[in-house]
C-alpha cells in the first residue's frame, strides 16, 4: 500500500513504515512546525474509474450500532438505493468534487486570493471522469505549495478531493460503502469524528458530505499542528465548535519541547535507567538549545492539540479512528463499533471487562465475514483497514489492563492482515509485560520468517521497547 506524499516528502520510503520526514524544530520556532504539513502520505495512483470497482456482495461487517446503521444506510445510497454500488460511489465523487470546488472559491473570496487555473483543471478532471489526469494535476499542485502561499490556503479542500479519489480507486465500491457505514453508523447525533488513517479519514469525509441527514464535523488527528489546516477547520466549523488558535498551537509546542528536554536530561544523567525518550523520537541538545525532529514529535504535539480541542468543547462527544495511538486519550475511551469514543463521562458506557468482551465478539464476527469473502484478500485495503482498527482497540484494552481481551484482539488483527507487523509488535510487548518473553520472541521470529522482507523492521524494533504504533494499516 502507498500513501500520499506531503509537500515535504523526500521519497516514498520503505513499505511498512511511515514516511521518515525530518521536521527539525527548535524551541521558539513554532512557525517551522506549522509550515510542515503532517498530512504526509506516500504516492498512490488511481488507475480505475470507481464505477468499475463495483463488486456485489453483502456488507462486510456487522455494526454495533444497528439503529445508526438503519438511520444512515438509506441516505448513503441517496435517492436511488437500488443503483449499483459503483454508480453510487461515482456520483458521490462528482458531488464531493463540486462541493470542494465551491469551498475553494469561498476560501479564495474570504482571503482575496485568485484560484489558479490548475485548480480548476483538477476539479474539471474529476467531474469529467478523466481519472488519468487527476493524479498528475494533484501532484503538480502539491509540489507548488512551498512556492505559493496563496495556493496553500486553498490546498485542504483540494487535498480532500484527491484523498477521496485515491480511496475509491483502491476499494471495491460496495466495500467502500460498507466501511463508511461501519464508521459513520457508529456515531451518535452531534458527535465529532476524528479520522487518522487514509481510509478512516477520506472515506467517511466523502460519504458524510454527500449523504442526506446530519453532517458530522470531521477532523484528522494528523494535521492539528499545521496552521493551514487549523485555518481550514476554523473556516468550516467555527459556528459548530470552539476551534484551535495560534496560542493553543504555541502552548502545545512549548509544552512538548519542555517535556522532551526534561526527558532528555534524565536519559543523559541516568544512562542505566529506562530511557524516557521514546523510540523514533529524535531529541537533541545543541549549544543549550533543544531540537526535536521526526513524526513522533509532531504527533505528540497533535495529541496535545486534540486534548486542547476537547477541553475547549466540554459538552461535545468525540470519536476517534486512530493512525497513531494517543495514549492520553485512552483514559476515558471506550469501543464504539470499529472506532472508539473519547472522554466517556457516562458510567453506563465506560469501558468494562464486559464491554471489552462485546467488542471482541464484534471483531471476531467482522473477521469471519472478511476472511470468508473472496473479494477481500489479505492484501486488500479492507482487510488492512479493519486490522488496524482492531489493533487500536487492542491497544485500548491493554492500556486498561484487560490483557486477555487485548491479546485476542491483537491476534484477530494479525489474522485479518498477516503481513502487517504492528499487531505482532504490540502483542509481543504485551506478552513481555505479562512474563511471556519466550513466547513474545517466538512470535516475532515466526513473523520475520514468514515475511523476510520485513526482517529489518522486526530487528529495528528489537528490544521490546513499548512505543506508539509507527504504521498505518491501510497505507503502511
Amino acid at each position: 500500500m502507498k500513501k500520499f506524499s506531503s509537500p515535504d516528502s523526500a521519497s516514498d520510503g520503505d513499505a511498512g513504515r511511515r514516511s521518515r520526514l525530518p521536521w527539525h524544530l527548535a524551541a521558539g520556532c513554532l512557525l517551522a512546525l506549522l509550515i510542515a504539513l503532517l498530512w504526509s502520505r506516500k504516492d498512490r495512483s488511481p488507475t480505475a474509474d470507481p464505477a468499475l470497482a463495483d463488486t456485489a456482495g453483502p456488507a462486510t461487517t456487522a455494526n454495533s450500532s444497528s439503529a445508526g446503521f438503519a438511520r444512515r444506510s438509506q441516505r448513503l445510497a441517496g435517492s436511488d438505493p437500488a443503483a449499483p454500488a459503483g454508480e453510487i460511489v461515482t456520483n458521490k465523487v462528482h458531488q464531493f468534487s463540486r462541493n470542494r470546488r465551491e469551498i475553494v472559491h469561498a476560501i479564495a473570496s474570504k482571503f482575496k486570493v485568485e484560484v489558479p487555473a490548475e485548480v480548476e483543471r483538477f476539479f474539471d478532471a474529476i467531474e469529467a471522469g478523466r481519472w488519468d489526469q487527476i493524479e498528475p494535476l494533484a501532484k503538480a499542485l502539491r509540489d507548488n505549495l512551498a512556492r505559493s502561499g496563496e495556493l496553500a490556503k486553498l490546498w485542504p479542500p483540494i487535498h480532500e478531493a484527491w484523498g477521496a479519489i485515491q480511496e475509491t480507486s483502491n476499494w471495491p465500491a460496495q466495500k467502500l460503502l460498507d466501511y463508511g457505514e461501519a464508521v459513520l453508523g457508529s456515531l451518535r447525533p452531534g458527535m465529532i469524528y476524528v479520522g487518522g488513517t487514509d481510509s478512516g479519514r477520506w472515506i467517511p469525509t466523502l460519504l458524510n458530505e454527500t449523504s442526506e441527514g446530519e453532517h458530522h464535523v470531521i477532523l484528522t488527528q494528523n494535521a492539528l499542528a499545521d496552521g493551514t489546516y487549523v485555518d481550514y477547520i476554523n473556516f468550516l466549523y467555527s459556528d459548530r465548535l470552539a476551534t484551535l488558535t495560534k496560542d493553543d498551537s504555541g502552548r502545545a509546542f512549548a509544552d512538548y519541547v519542555a517535556d522532551a528536554q526534561k526527558r532528555l536530561q534524565h536519559d543523559q544523567q541516568f544512562p542505566d535507567e529506562p530511557k524516557q525518550i521514546r523510540p523514533d523520537e529524535d531529541v537533541r541538545s545543541t549549544d543549550g538549545r533543544v531540537q526535536v525532529s521526526g513524526q513522533v514529535a509532531v504527533m505528540a504535539i497533535n495529541e496535545r492539540l486534540l486534548q486542547a480541542l476537547m477541553e475547549k468543547n466540554p459538552d461535545a462527544s468525540f470519536a476517534l479512528e486512530e493512525s497513531y495511538s494517543f495514549k492520553n486519550a485512552y483514559a476515558n475511551a471506550t469501543p464504539l463499533g470499529p472506532i472508539m469514543e473519547l472522554r466517556v463521562q457516562d458510567e453506563q458506557n465506560a469501558l468494562t471487562a464486559e464491554r471489552a468482551a462485546q467488542s471482541l465478539d464484534y471483531w471476531r464476527n467482522t473477521a469471519q465475514q472478511l476472511l470468508s469473502d473472496p473479494e477481500t484478500p489479505d492484501t486488500s485495503d479492507a482487510r488492512k483497514a479493519y486490522s488496524h482498527m482492531a489493533m487500536a482497540q487492542a491497544n485500548l484494552f491493554a492500556e486498561h489492563n484487560y490483557s486477555t481481551e487485548a491479546e485476542q484482539a491483537y491476534r484477530v488483527a494479525s489474522e485479518l492482515s498477516p503481513s502487517y507487523f504492528e499487531p505482532v509488535d504490540q502483542l509481543s510487548k504485551l506478552l513481555l509485560r505479562t512474563g511471556r518473553a519466550d513466547e513474545a520472541r517466538q512470535l516475532r521470529d515466526n513473523f520475520a520468517r514468514n515475511h523476510p522482507d520485513q526482517r529489518p523492521e522486526v530487528d529495528a524494533s528489537g528490544t521490546f521497547n513499548v512505543a506508539v504504533p509507527r504504521t498505518q494499516p491501510s497505507r503502511p
